[in-house]
């Protein structure tokens, strides 16, 4: 159960662009992680220029103003060989896709325990059962 928050740049992306960036996310989440089919709880907001803040050359990485910064909120569960495949497999697809340079896709995992999910009722379902995939 990934919780998607995608941001960019306002007057960035257009319209079609912002739904083809969540739309490879999740199909990157679908085929690394085994994210169920309607598994899909994500948002994507515009900030103005005073409001979106990067480090341009951070770890020697050239950015530009095009930058999509993703976080994903995931359970702890997924191996580092996992992590490595969604991270390359959605900066494969956001370039083929949207055109973005690699190196303006911004990728980060914060891990949860699974009991830490409420996906409504206030039940904690993954503390009573475990899914085949979280």
């Amino acid at each position: 159960m990934p919780l998607t928050h995608v941001s960019i740049l306002k007057g960035s992306k257009t319209a079609g662009q912002k739904a083809v960036i969540l739309d490879e996310i999740y199909q990157s989440l679908r085929e690394t992680f085994d994210v169920p089919a309607d598994d899909k709880f994500m948002t994507i907001s515009d900030h103005s220029r005073e409001d979106f803040l990067f480090g341009r050359h951070y770890m020697n990485i050239d950015r530009s103003d095009d930058l999509i910064l993703i976080q994903l909120t995931v359970s702890d569960t997924r191996t580092v060989e996992k992590k490595k495949a969604l991270f390359a497999r959605i900066v494969k697809g956001l370039v083929r896709e949207v055109g973005v340079r690699s190196e303006d896709v911004f990728i980060n995992l914060v891990e949860t325990k699974v009991e830490n999910w409420s996906f409504g009722n206030g039940v904690a379902q993954y503390a009573e059962r475990l899914p085949e995939a979280v």
